[in-house]
């Protein structure tokens, strides 16, 4: 049987929905996990951001890479639409998977 390959791609933002970060990851929890943590000293953990607002899931790592690059290189308008798209209330996606 063959490993199911899974990487996301993701946006977070602090709590007052004005700065993003836009990553990709093999393990979307545990990473959102170290964010919410200040696991790793740097952007996210300086600014406070770490509300998941806005993901999705890829099979291929190259897909998942290329999808960063194209959210990083769009407006910021285009960011917002796509969040409020899928998650209108900016509610952290992530809230309950840590209870």
């Amino acid at each position: 049987m063959r490993k199911r390959h899974e990487y996301s791609v993701y946006i977070l933002t602090n709590k007052a929905n004005t700065v993003f970060y836009i990553g990709v990851t093999s393990d979307l929890e545990s990473r959102i996990y170290e964010h919410k943590h200040k696991v790793f000293k740097g952007f996210t953990s300086r600014y406070e951001v770490n509300k998941l607002v806005y993901y999705e899931d890829f099979q291929w790592i190259q897909d998942a890479i290329s999808r960063e690059k194209q959210l990083k290189g769009g407006s910021r308008q285009k960011k917002i639409d796509l969040i409020v798209e899928i998650n209108p209330g900016w509610s952290d996606l992530s809230l309950e998977w840590f209870e």
